[in-house]
C-alpha cells in the first residue's frame, strides 16, 4: 500500500500524457439531435432533455401514431416542433431518406432496439435474426446514412454518435443470447468507429443502462424465462428520465462508456478492456479498482451459476 501511495502521483502524471482521445466538450444548445427509437421510453426522455437544453430535435421510429403523440407532448411541454420521421431501421434506403430530409446531424443517438427473451434452444431463429437485424444491422444502417452529412457539417464543432447498448452488452445473461450478441456487437462497432472518425471531430459514446422503466420492459417481463427474472430482477431499475439525463451528460463530455449507479460503474471497470478512455483520472480508478471489480464480478457469476444448478436439480 505504501508503495502504491508513493507511485500514485507518478502514475497519474503518466496517464495524463498517454490517455487518448483527449477530453472534449460537445455543445448541445442550438445543435441538431437526431434520436432513433424516439417515440417512447428512453428516446422520448432524451428528446425532452435535449430540447430543455436548447437543441433542435428530430425523432425516428416505425409508428407514425406514436411519433405524432411524442411530437404533441414535446410541443405542449416546450412550445417547439420536432421533426418526426417513420422508417424501419432494417431498411437502409428508408433510413437514408429520413436522414436527408432531417438535415445535417450534430448528435446522433442510435437508441432503437428490440428484445425477445428466451433460451437459445427454445428460441425461433427468426427471432434471433430479428434482434440482430434491428439492434446491430439497424445501427450500421443509421450511422452509414448519417455519416456523409455529419462529416461535412459547416461549423466543424465536436459532434457525437451515441449507441444505446445495455448492461447485457457487458455481461451475458441467461435468456439473452441473441440480445447480448447484438449489444456486445455495438461495442466493437463503437471502438473501431472512434478510430475511424476521430480526425473528423466526431466522438463515440456507448450507453450501458440497466433495466429501465419503459413500455418495452413491461412487455419483456411478461415473457422472460423464470431464470432470467431471477438474475435480471436482482438489479436496480431506473426511470427513463434518469437514464436520459446521465446519457446526455455523458454525450456532452464525450465519454466513451456511460454507466449507471455503483453496480454499473464497477461493471464498466471490470469490462474496460481496450476501450478508449478520455479521463486520465477515470483511467487511474480503472487501474486501481480493476482487481476489486473483477472479484465482485466473479461473486456475481458464482451466484448465477449456483442458482442455475439449483434450478436444474429441482
Amino acid at each position: 500500500m505504501l508503495i502504491f501511495i508513493v507511485l500514485a502521483p507518478f502514475l497519474l502524471l503518466l496517464l495524463y500524457f498517454i490517455v487518448q482521445p483527449q477530453p472534449v466538450n460537445i455543445p448541445i444548445k442550438g445543435r441538431h439531435v437526431f434520436i432513433t427509437g424516439g417515440s417512447s421510453g428512453i428516446g422520448l426522455a432524451l428528446a425532452h432533455k435535449a430540447i430543455s437544453e436548447g437543441a433542435r430535435v428530430s425523432l425516428l421510429a416505425r409508428s407514425l401514431s406514436k411519433l405524432e403523440e411524442a411530437k404533441k407532448s414535446l410541443h405542449l411541454a416546450y412550445g417547439v416542433d420536432v421533426g418526426i420521421f417513420t422508417a424501419d431501421v432494417r431498411d437502409y434506403d428508408a433510413v437514408k431518406r429520413a436522414v436527408v430530409d432531417a438535415g445535417p446531424i450534430d448528435v446522433l443517438v442510435v437508441n432503437h432496439g428490440i428484445f425477445v427473451p428466451q433460451a437459445l434452444e427454445k428460441q425461433d431463429l427468426d427471432e434471433v435474426k430479428l434482434m440482430i437485424d434491428v439492434n446491430l444491422m439497424g445501427s450500421f444502417n443509421v450511422i452509414k446514412a448519417a455519416l456523409p452529412l455529419m462529416k461535412v457539417r459547416k461549423d466543424n464543432r465536436p459532434a457525437s454518435i451515441a449507441l444505446m447498448s445495455s448492461q447485457a452488452g457487458q455481461v451475458g445473461i441467461y435468456g439473452y443470447s441473441a440480445y447480448s450478441a447484438s449489444k456486445f456487437g455495438l461495442r466493437g462497432l463503437a471502438e473501431a468507429l472512434q478510430q475511424e472518425l476521430i480526425s473528423d471531430n466526431i466522438h463515440i459514446s456507448v450507453i450501458y443502462p440497466p433495466d429501465t422503466e419503459t413500455p418495452g420492459l413491461e412487455e419483456e417481463r411478461k415473457i422472460r424465462p423464470e431464470m432470467t427474472n431471477m438474475i435480471a430482477g436482482s438489479g436496480s431499475v431506473l426511470k427513463a428520465e434518469d437514464v436520459a439525463k446521465k446519457t446526455l451528460d455523458g454525450i456532452k463530455s464525450a465519454s466513451f462508456s456511460i454507466s449507471f449507479k455503483m453496480e454499473g460503474q464497477m461493471l464498466a471497470i471490470a469490462t474496460a478492456g481496450a476501450s478508449p478512455q478520455r479521463s486520465f483520472f477515470t483511467a487511474f480508478l480503472e487501474l486501481l479498482f480493476s482487481p476489486l471489480s473483477r472479484l465482485i464480478t466473479l461473486l456475481f457469476l458464482s451466484n448465477i451459476y449456483r442458482s442455475i444448478s439449483k434450478s436444474h436439480a429441482n
